[in-house]
Formats: structure tokens, sequence, C-alpha cells
């Protein structure tokens, strides 16, 4: 039976509660630091890992060598003096013990182990390297034991709380998305808060938060069946029920994605002649926002067009949505450097997924 439970990520910017001044320096040093920690805790658990997992092509000159990765107590092969998992949560909490919350390196081990698990097999064959995490990676933590006092303050008109003893509020600005409702489920126990980051990046603290809601019940029928085509012509022709539908179109999709390609080019055109002032960040400002522009454009309108998709799905009560000959549509993508380009066929493709999981509908990818 398949969860009936859904987990949402959602990116929150947040703002140390603290006067301008020593006390809210430090709390940016004391997270700045965490971060350090947690990289360099990162790359030696995943390095020790990869040494356990290999040990015994260490081993390769002696036949008569037995072992198991397991502890030495409960099994008379064991080499570990403890479980596997407790041997790099050690290792990490005894070198940064005081300097960063076991909380963070506890959920670090444990996130660390079971991805390593998945790829080890690639590690065998050669297929894969051994992770390497960068400076500025978001660190984990779990929320029922770090985040306290999580309210709505009428006074400052924003969402407060207390992270390992550091005042937040939550900057939304300008939220045109599900963000405050899930908050406001959050404190009243309608949803709840699971193993989130923490993310610095450019002077600014994000906090990846991932809530965990119920599925949405529709009443759907799972011999309905809703088959579904991408491409560049229409983005999404969907049939159900003798009932065909077209979203989108290539004129709509591409005349301002196109237009906003065409201004960039102008402005990097121009960027010679701009202002200096910081060098070349001063200089490609404009550059740069038309980057962002185009993004957002391509991310709203692949957001309406699977919404679309989902919401005809639903009407005609279709319990299994079928993505037709995707993989042929792509190779015949990556050929025509125009379509690759500026057709976002992987992107369409999660957000579909995605919506389809929220709404309980089975998806298939032909």
């Amino acid at each position: 039976m398949p969860p009936s439970t859904l987990k949402l990520t959602r990116k929150l910017q947040l703002i140390v509660d603290l006067p301008e001044g020593e006390e809210r320096n430090e709390a940016f040093e004391k997270l700045y630091r965490w971060q350090n920690r947690a990289y360099r805790a990162a790359n030696l658990i995943v390095s020790h890992h990869y040494i356990q997992e290999i040990i015994q092509e260490f081993l390769y000159l002696s036949e008569k060598v037995q072992y198991k990765l397991t502890d030495e107590k409960k099994d008379p092969l064991g080499i570990l003096k403890q479980s596997r998992n407790n041997t790099t949560y050690r290792l990490v909490s005894d070198r940064f013990k005081g300097e960063i919350p076991t909380n963070i390196l506890s959920n670090l081990n444990r996130a660390l182990l079971l991805s390593f698990n998945k790829e080890k097999h690639g590690y065998w064959k050669g297929e894969r390297s051994v992770k390497n995490f960068r400076r500025d990676m978001a660190f984990p933590f779990a929320p029922d034991e770090c985040i306290h006092c999580l309210h709505y303050n009428v006074e400052k008109k924003a969402f407060c709380f207390r992270l390992f003893k550091i005042p937040f509020r939550i900057y939304l600005g300008r939220d045109f998305t599900d963000k405050r409702k899930l908050l406001e489920r959050a404190i009243a126990g309608e949803t709840s808060i699971r193993t989130s980051h923490i993310k610095l990046k450019e002077g600014k603290i994000f906090w990846l938060a991932v809530f965990e809601i119920e599925k949405e019940n529709h009443t759907l029928r799972p011999e309905v069946i809703a088959e579904a085509s991408l491409s560049l012509e229409f983005p999404i022709v969907v049939k159900a029920n003798k009932t065909r539908l077209t979203i989108g179109n290539k004129e709509e999709f591409l005349h301002r994605r196109l237009a906003i390609q065409a201004a960039r080019k102008r402005a990097q055109s121009g960027a010679t002649f701009s202002r200096s002032g910081k060098g070349t960040k001063r200089k490609l400002k404009a550059v740069d926002s038309f980057y962002e522009k185009e993004s957002n454009y391509v991310n709203t309108r692949l957001h309406v067009y699977s919404r679309k998709l989902i919401d005809f799905c639903v009407k005609q009560q279709a319990g299994t949505l079928v993505l037709l000959n995707q993989e042929e549509k792509i190779g015949i993508a990556k050929e025509e450097e125009f379509v690759l380009r500026n057709w976002s066929y992987y992107e369409l493709m999660e957000k579909i997924k995605y919506k389809a999981q929220k709404a309980g509908i089975e998806l298939i990818i032909d």
C-alpha cells in the first residue's frame, strides 16, 4: 500500500532576530563555524565508510583473513568495536566536540550512510567516485529537538522561532506559494516538520524546511488511464475518456523565452561600455538579471502546464497517467541544439511527477 503522506521541501529565508551588534555577529560566526565543521565531518564520514567497504581489497595478500563489518561483540568475525553507524559518529563527535551541536552530526552521519549504501555498488564497479563536499554545503538538523516556540508574531508580522537557542524570524516577502499556509498548519499541529537543512549563501541564511503532509483525497479510478505526450509544438497533449486537451503551444512558451535571450545578448554586447565599480560583477549585473528572469519565466510556465495536466486527470478520475514515447523524444532533443536548449523536458517531468504523487495518481513513463 503506497504511503498516505508526502514530503515537501520549501526554501525559507531566515533573519537573525537580534539587533545589529556583537550578539548578531556572534550568531553568524556560530552558523558559519557549524557549516565548516559539517563540511569537514561529511568528507571524513564518507571516506571512512568507503575504506570500511573496500577493506577486503587491502587484505588480499592473506587468504585466511575472514571479517564482517559488524560489532565484534555480536559476531566472532566482526572487526568493529561498535556498530558501523556508530563508528563514524564517534569519529566526528570526538574530533569536533564542543564546536558543533551533536544533533547536526548525528543527522549528517545517518543521511550519509543511507546515501552511501545506495551508491556503493557503483563504487565497486568503478562507475562512481566517492562524494566530495563543498565548503558551502547545507547542514541537517532534526526540528523536533532543535526548533522551539514556532509562532506568528503579530507585532513583527513574521513567523518566529528559536533554533539552537538562536532567535530567527522568517522572511516570506511577496510569497505567492503555499509557504505561509504550511507554516500555519505546522503551528496548529496539522503538519509535521521533518529533518531539514540550513544553507548559508552570500551572507544570507536559508532554511530548507521539509513538511510532511497528507496526500490530496480525490475520487480516482485506477482503470481510467490518461495518456500524455510532451513535445515542443505543444508542451502537453493529454487524452482520457475520449476527451483530448492541448496545454500550451510553441508560440506561447518560446516567444517570451526567446525575447529574454535576445535581451540578454544585447546586454552582453553593451556590458563592455558599462560603468565599472566593482569589476566584473558590476559590469555583468544586467546580464545576470536576464538569466534570472528566464529561469523564473520557464519555472512558472512549467508549473502552470503540469498543474493543468493533473487537474485534467483529477476531473476525468484518471488514476494512472502515462507519458508516451519520452525516451525517444529526449533522444531527438539531444540531437537538435535548439530544442535541447529551449525545451526543459526533465524539469517538466519532475513537476508532473511531484504533482501526480501529491494527487495520488500513478505515473508511468514509457
